[in-house]
């Protein structure tokens, strides 16, 4: 596993998306990902699956401290006694007493963000939350966040038809993880002819070529949703070669 250091705090660039995860197949996802190596799970209270989540994590038997757990607050709890308790009620599904990492799942005009940032600020100065936040967040509005707290990450749709270039040199600027999630377009890499061609000059699949672009850019991780064994083991199978710079140009000349 590679990390990404993040204000002096490292952060494994591939994880496990959870969105859609349910059930026992949630929870046999979670194990079976933390039992293969992966060390970044990712979730939300959207999802409504945190306690799978949370049993996963348990399951696995691997220390909590080697995992970067995060979860996010929906804009409908953004006042600031709903994001309390809504996290609190996280944390006893997820059966910790942290998460690493809590997110504003998306912007909302609903409250203002000092109250939610400022919710998000106390439940960190408890311990129970140790990094804060955003998802979905445009530059201007990570600006705007960033006079309430200071950010840590910003979750968004990236993946090679989907140029994220002013959040990139953002997240360089203002040194904060960049999260990439549907990393692989809902499938939409597979049969790409060019990352195929340039999968076949390392012994890589298109998926495989898409996640090392990603997770070679300073300051980004990505997190795929996976359940099987064999698309788990094919995501977490990037570490192993890299990408010259003319085939990172070429992936990200991809984007429409």
């Amino acid at each position: 596993m590679e990390y990404q250091t993040i204000k002096g705090e490292k952060v494994p660039s591939l994880g496990l998306g959870t969105y859609r995860l349910t059930g026992q197949t949630c929870v046999r996802a979670v194990e079976r990902a933390l039992s293969m190596g992966y060390r970044h799970i990712d979730t939300a209270q959207m999802y409504d699956n945190e306690a799978e989540v949370g049993r996963g994590v348990e399951g696995a038997g691997v220390e909590r401290a080697e995992i970067f757990l995060t979860t996010k607050v929906w804009p409908s709890d953004f006042a600031r006694d709903r994001v309390l308790k809504k996290t609190r009620e996280s944390l006893k599904k997820l059966l910790t007493d942290y998460v690493d990492l809590l997110l504003m799942h998306w912007p909302s005009e609903g409250v203002p963000m000092g109250e939610t940032l400022g919710a998000m600020r106390q439940l960190q100065e408890e311990g129970g939350v140790l990094h804060i936040g955003v998802s979905n967040f445009s530059p201007s509005l990570v600006e705007e966040a960033s006079g309430h707290a200071e950010i840590f990450c910003n979750q968004v749709q990236y993946h090679p038809y989907r140029s994220q270039d002013a959040l990139v040199e953002q997240a360089g600027q203002m040194d904060y993880l960049l999260t990439a999630y549907t990393p692989l377009s809902r499938g939409g890499v597979q049969g790409d002819a060019t990352l195929k061609e340039i999968g076949e000059t390392h012994g890589k699949t298109e998926a495989q070529v898409a996640l090392r672009w990603l997770v070679q850019q300073e300051r980004v991780s990505a997190i795929p949703k996976a359940t099987s064994e064999e698309h788990l083991a094919e995501n977490l199978d990037v570490f192993d070669f890299e990408l010259s710079g003319e085939e990172m140009e070429r992936v990200s000349s991809l984007s429409r």
